[in-house]
């Protein structure tokens, strides 16, 4: 794992990378990010309702194949989710778009 993997594990997706506290907050729930540019970040999904949740995310990044595009992460179909707070869900990577 380089320097850059390192910096991003445990962090929230959307927060900044000079933020004191970049982890997860108590009583929100998260998705792992598994993969790709984002591999290792957390993105909060407090909120979101099941078919939400279904059907993953297109995340703005400058770290993909696209810079200033999109890296798009699917739940696994088979992978449980968990109720509350917390990491509930895992979303796999499934490429860049521009």
């Amino acid at each position: 794992m380089n320097g850059d993997e390192q910096l991003l594990r445990g962090r929230v997706y959307g927060h900044d990378h000079d933020d004191p506290d970049p982890g997860p907050r108590p009583g929100r729930t998260y998705a792992q990010l598994i993969g790709g540019p984002l591999d290792g970040l957390l993105l909060d999904v407090t909120g979101w309702t099941p078919d939400e949740l279904g059907t993953g995310a297109a995340l703005p990044t400058e770290l993909g194949r696209f810079p200033g595009g999109r890296a798009l992460y699917d739940p696994a179909p088979e992978a449980p989710r968990a109720p509350g707070p917390g990491v509930t869900c895992r979303f796999h990577y499934r490429g860049d778009a521009p």
